[in-house]
């Protein structure tokens, strides 16, 4: 009986799904999970939830898949109440007509507006993964009163539906009861994680993270690498160690590790673990000991702003109210880029930006073609873009210095090239875009490399000795290997030792640079 309404249940999710376009899934979060994988989730969680009954909720309940994977479980834990919710009647509704002949409680309704029962001790969700920038200011306002209002917890503006839902769910749990949360695995590194691990450390006993390899996703429509998250309502004790495993299954991870709580306050980033060692602080020298480090600029509209030579001179456009600038890393070949006489880079597609702060009045008398160009970009409303319409005049740009060495900031580790970040040696004058995170040399490294012309070049061959592990480490990962760094966590890599270059001893590295 079971599997046939299981059978039923997956078909409904299909039909579900095919009826939504992938755009307004997104919107909400709604990304289902597997059977299989929801099967190995709650083998996992009644073989560490204690009693013999067991009180049953997912806030967010979708068709039901952990709830059918509850059912077909063979256990001797008793079934004493489900409970669960969906905020989608287009969910919700036929998925009642599925498990109404079964012992659930199911609300059409938003998890986090409801008046929380603690007396659940199994808590299983794969809450909606729904990104801050498509939360309304009004509704974040509302979530994060309510998430420091049940927990004590902060959570930042940036911080996703799930993360909500997870401190939500604090009030509505019983003494040691059980929790497992199928999660975006991004929390552990990002800022806006630091108040979701502060709870997981400090409120209850966080028992097991397992992350799922990003070359192996969880979700076919999402780009998104997963982790389950356990544990348990109960205050931690001294001296706790938490089970960190990678790859292959829950059941059957490819590696695993206990590490202390007490390094993981320490840690910033947990995506290390367990595949990585607890890091070792020394005084060995990083790239913002350097380097300044800053993200190319953000045009808001590159197809409107970065045109080509050849485009300019078709249109007659003012040339001298252009620059270059550098195309995306799939058009750089090789790691140096080399100019003409005018600074403009030797490269095959030759891009220029337009940067102007005339004002308009100015432009239409003195550079009528330019001027007939910024009024097609008003037709097509480039103006009222977020980032346009935050400047003045709309089509000036933020001002970028070209970077004498840059970082790609976004790759894949592929058989072809291995290292999913490159450094390229800029010697033109082009600025560039936030594909790229510029790298430019501290004051103290500038002096240096005045004396010694050729240090920065020096310096940028270095770079290529930084470890892939290196670099992985202080970034994040998405789903289907995707590495990305932000300029923080560049800044945080560890340094090629380059004390011969500068003639400084090691110790007084740091200071001498800074």
């Amino acid at each position: 009986m079971i599997l046939k309404l299981e059978r039923e249940r997956q078909a409904l999710q299909k039909a579900l799904d095919d009826a939504k376009t992938p755009l307004e899934r997104n919107k909400l979060g709604q990304f289902s999970t597997p059977i299989e994988l929801a099967n190995e989730i709650l083998q996992y969680g009644l073989s560490i939830c204690t009693g013999n009954e067991i009180n049953f909720l997912d806030p967010a309940f979708g068709t039901g898949t952990f709830y059918s994977a509850l059912l077909q479980k063979e256990n001797k834990k008793k079934i004493n109440k489900a409970t669960g919710f969906e905020i989608d009647h287009f969910y919700g509704n036929p998925t009642r007509n599925i498990w109404a002949k079964n012992d659930l409680d199911l609300s059409i309704a938003d998890f986090t507006t409801i008046s929380p029962k603690p007396s659940y001790n199994l808590v299983i969700c794969n809450p909606p993964y729904v990104r801050q920038q498509h939360i309304a200011s009004s509704e974040k306002a509302r979530l994060q009163t309510l998430s420091f209002t049940r927990t004590g917890i902060k959570l930042s503006g940036l911080a996703g539906l799930y993360c909500h839902f997870l401190l939500l769910s604090h009030s509505w749990m019983s003494s040691n009861a059980i929790s497992g949360w199928l999660i975006p695995s991004e929390f552990m590194d990002v800022n806006y994680g630091s108040a979701l691990k502060k709870y997981l450390l400090d409120d209850v006993t966080l028992l097991h993270i397992h992350r799922f390899d990003p070359l192996e996703g969880q979700f076919a429509d999402a780009l998104v690498s997963s982790a389950i998250v356990w544990f348990k309502n109960t205050p931690p004790q001294k001296e706790h160690s938490v089970k960190f495993s990678f790859g292959g299954s829950l059941l059957n991870p490819k590696v695993s590790k206990q590490i202390n709580s007490d390094i993981l306050r320490e840690e910033k980033k947990w995506t290390r673990f367990p595949n990585s060692n607890v890091r070792v602080n020394d005084v060995s020298s990083v790239l913002e000991d350097f380097f300044n480090i800053r993200r190319g600029l953000a045009t808001g509209a590159n197809k409107f702003f970065i045109v080509s030579e050849n485009w300019i001179n078709n249109r007659k456009l003012p040339f001298e109210l252009f620059r270059p600038i550098l195309p995306g890393p799939q058009s750089i070949k090789d790691n140096i880029v080399n100019s003409d006489s005018k600074g403009v880079p030797e490269l095959a597609e030759r891009l220029f930006l337009l940067d102007t702060s005339y004002p308009e009045e100015y432009i239409k008398n003195v550079y009528p073609t330019l001027f007939t160009y910024i009024e097609e970009g008003k037709v097509d409303n480039i103006d009222k873009g977020y980032i346009c319409s935050h400047r003045s005049p709309w089509y000036s740009q933020e001002k970028r210095a070209p970077a004498p060495i840059i970082c790609t900031y976004m790759g894949r580790a592929t058989d072809k090239a291995q290292h999913p970040f490159r450094f390229i040696l800029n010697n033109t004058n082009a600025t560039m875009t936030n594909a790229y995170l510029g790298l430019y040399p501290t004051a103290r490294l500038l002096s240096l490399a005045a004396k010694q012309p050729d240090l920065i070049e020096k310096i940028w061959e270095r770079l290529s000795q930084i470890s892939i592990a290196d670099m992985i480490d202080e970034g994040r990962v998405y789903g289907g290997g995707l590495h990305k760094l932000e300029p923080k966590e560049l800044a945080k890599v560890p340094m090629p030792f380059v004390d011969d270059l500068l003639s400084i001893d090691a110790p007084s590295l740091r200071m001498a640079i800074c």
